[in-house]
């Protein structure tokens, strides 16, 4: 089995709406498993340059997968090895909640494994 990796990197500026209203970054940080492929989310990196508290909100097709809080201008590393498979088709999305009216920028790295 050849396996191929896969990273969602960037960094975003961001105008918070409220912890509870979640928002595509700009441009959009989405991927799509090829339909002869599976895949497996291996590792999640951010950065957070406002004051106050964030968090990444991945969604699977469209329902919410993972959480990923991130402090006031801090950073996080979190491994996922030996998670569940994302299936052929499946679609992943990177929002970002931030409390209302909070300005700033992101950075984001996300390692994914195509198999």
């Amino acid at each position: 089995m050849l396996e191929k990796p896969k990273f969602l990197q960037g960094t975003y500026s961001f105008n918070g709406k409220g912890l509870g209203s979640p928002f595509p970054l700009v441009p959009s940080v989405m991927y799509k498993v090829p339909s002869d492929k599976r895949c497996q989310l291996t590792y999640f990196r951010a950065g957070n340059s406002s004051n106050e508290l964030v968090y990444f909100l991945v969604k699977r097709d469209s329902t919410p997968m993972r959480y990923f809080p991130v402090g006031a201008k801090s950073a996080i590393h979190i491994a996922l090895a030996v998670t569940e498979d994302l299936h052929p088709d499946t679609t992943l999305e990177v929002q970002l909640a931030a409390p209302a009216g909070t300005v700033g920028e992101v950075v984001i790295d996300v390692g994914l494994v195509e198999f």
